[in-house]
């Protein structure tokens, strides 16, 4: 499928100045790149498309900083390439640290994991804050991350709920945990 290179830089300006539709072009137009290099990568679909779903959210975050006088999806390769490495980076040292904790653990020891009454008081003001921080989101991101978060709904299943294609969804709900994250932000500065 050849792409229009003008239509291409006119939808990369649009985003930079973020509209919801040109975020939606880019990632129909670019999704099957990014998700079939990484399934070729992970041999795991559910890896492929959470990695994938990553390169997505920091390209858009970072769309500013794309140089038009480069490919497009070569950029956005090249962030899902890193993000990889990122990963196995991580699971790489945490099976590092595994295996030193477990040979130095000679002792065996029954924590008491129950949390305490401290930390359920916490976790509660943290969840109140936390949907008084939702409300002040557009109703259709407050919808999104509800089936997503709070009803443990697919994708698949958002999309159906919604009625709407699942890229949109994954957009919508990378636009509304952006749009959180930033009110977080605020409230703690």
């Amino acid at each position: 499928m050849e792409i229009n290179q003008e239509l291409l830089l006119q939808k990369i300006q649009e985003a930079k100045k973020g509209s919801q539709s040109a975020f939606n072009y880019l990632l129909d137009k670019f999704w099957n790149d990014v998700y079939g290099f990484q399934l070729k990568k992970t041999q795991n679909e559910y890896e492929a498309e959470d990695i994938t779903i990553q390169t997505f959210s920091k390209a858009f975050k970072r769309l500013e900083t794309f140089d038009e006088n480069y490919s497009f999806s070569t950029w956005l390769i090249a962030i899902s390439k890193n993000i990889h490495v990122d990963i196995l980076r991580k699971k790489n040292s945490q099976l590092r640290i595994n295996t030193i904790s477990e040979a130095s653990d000679k002792v065996n020891t029954i924590v008491d994991e129950t949390p305490s009454i401290e930390d359920k008081l916490i976790t509660e003001q943290n969840l109140a804050q936390l949907l008084q921080d939702i409300k002040k989101l557009k109703p259709h991101y407050q919808e999104v991350l509800n089936l997503r978060f709070f009803q443990e709904k697919s994708y698949k299943e958002i999309s159906e709920a919604l009625g709407e294609p699942m890229n949109n969804v994954k957009v919508k709900l990378l636009r509304a945990k952006k749009l959180l994250s930033e009110i977080i932000e605020d409230r703690k500065s």
